[in-house]
């Protein structure tokens, strides 16, 4: 069985599709509360819980790692209700702010404990969208729905509380139990995007969308038309080069958020002007002043670069593989790195020298361009000893990629319960030649 574009990317998709729905919607009622970071605050906030459910071995994506989640979300809800104060001399920014600093701060702590705790970390950031499975899009659409359905009920007291906050005291509202609802149902679709998406992605998806269509009119059903279909525009470009050019959806996605942010600001701006041979030759002359700066900070870079360029090739080759640490680099480093290294054996001494899972799946795909066996079966004995599923999933993306072909394998279950699963893999790989 063949494998094509929209079998690797449909569920990605889909997900950013129901993703983009409730996040735009949400990101409307955010900045017009004026609390732009409190989708990053109760996302950390949530990504805590998994990380504290994770050091006590409850693996992140299965039931457990949700109620975790959740319960911190909730946690989070109750201080940002609370600290919404009429007559406010600190802005309750500041303390969101100060929320998703801590979260952050804890979580750093408590995974420096836990075994794969760099994984861990890294998967929050960036989340597992291009793994995640028909099951888990089908709750979270359920979830949504539920939540966008509570928030159409009550929609003029949440509406008049993010817009005339005042008017609602006037009323004699309890603003503070209102707030509450909002931010647990909030919370409980973070807890949700943060699982698949990350903490990066789902923040882009609720202030991106919000800030372009409120640029554009002040109607609501506009405002939401118009984050819809940014959403469903990036969402099928961001996915189309990730695949194309072996980039990461998740910051693929983000990159082209913020693309089409600058591009529909700067077309505003033109648009609005008084003059617009003005407004064009101001935009020429940022554009130049930004090709400077990148063209300085290039010039910079070679420069430095030069003076620390060893004088023996081979000897400093020799010396960088022996001493270099490939989970410090970026993934470009290693990518360009990983590309210079011919030698199978050096692949091989680099791969059993790595305690990274990320760096050794990159060490055996580039393996597996040189020696296909060696580096299939590397992949294979990961996956019989890694005990965290998006590992799994992205293994099991690359084998069965190069096998045209499913085995069966389920992630969430450990190697005695995909034991069938494993022997057509092995099957497969000793046929290889």
């Amino acid at each position: 069985m063949t494998t094509n574009i929209w079998d690797i990317m449909a569920p990605a998709f889909f997900e950013l599709l129901i993703l983009v729905g409730i996040h735009s919607y949400l990101g409307i009622h955010v900045l017009k509360r004026k609390v732009i970071f409190v989708d990053l605050a109760l996302a950390q906030i949530a990504a805590l819980g998994t990380t504290v459910g994770f050091l006590f071995g409850i693996i992140p994506g299965t039931v457990g790692a949700y109620w975790f989640s959740l319960g911190f979300a909730i946690l989070g809800a109750a201080v940002f209700s609370l600290t919404r104060i009429r007559s406010e001399k600190i802005p309750q920014e500041a303390v969101i702010g100060l929320t998703y600093a801590i979260a952050a701060a804890v979580s750093i702590l408590v995974i420096d404990k836990a075994p794969h705790g760099a994984e861990h970390i890294k998967e929050l950031l960036t989340g597992s969208i291009l793994w995640v499975k028909w099951s888990t899009i089908g709750k979270a659409a359920i979830a949504y729905s539920l939540v966008g359905i509570f928030h159409f009920i009550f929609r003029k007291k949440f509406l008049l509380i993010s817009e005339n906050p005042d008017a609602a005291y006037k009323q004699g509202m309890n603003v503070r139990l209102w707030d509450f609802l909002f931010y647990v149902s909030f919370g409980i679709v973070i807890t949700h995007s943060v699982g698949t998406a990350g903490v990066l992605l789902v923040f882009v998806f609720l202030v991106v969308p919000a800030i372009t269509s409120i640029m554009i009119t002040d109607v609501l059903w506009k405002q939401l038309a118009i984050g819809w279909s940014m959403g469903l525009l990036v969402s099928v470009i961001g996915l189309y080069f990730s695949y194309v050019f072996d980039l990461p959806s998740g910051p693929t996605v983000v990159a082209f958020y913020g693309l089409i942010l600058i591009i529909t600001a700067l077309a505003l701006y033109v648009r609005r002007s008084q003059s617009r041979g003005r407004a064009l030759g101001n935009i020429a002359v940022g554009a130049a002043v930004v090709l400077l700066i990148v063209g300085g900070f290039n010039v910079m870079g070679s420069a430095f670069k030069a003076e620390k360029e060893p004088h023996s090739p081979a000897i400093a080759a020799a010396e960088q593989t022996s001493s270099m640490d490939l989970s410090a680099m970026s993934e470009e480093q290693l990518q360009k790195y990983l590309a210079s290294v011919t030698d199978s054996s050096v692949l091989d001494g680099l791969f059993k020298k790595s305690d990274d899972d990320f760096t050794r799946i990159a060490i055996a795909r580039r393996l597996i361009q040189i020696n296909p066996k060696a580096g299939y079966g590397h992949l294979v004995e990961m996956l019989r000893q890694s005990d965290l599923p998006f590992v799994r999933d992205q293994i099991m993306d690359i084998i069965e990629g190069a096998a045209h072909s499913r085995f069966g394998f389920d992630s969430d279950k450990d190697s005695a319960g995909n034991k069938q699963a494993l022997q057509k893999i092995s099957k497969w790989l000793n046929a290889l030649s």
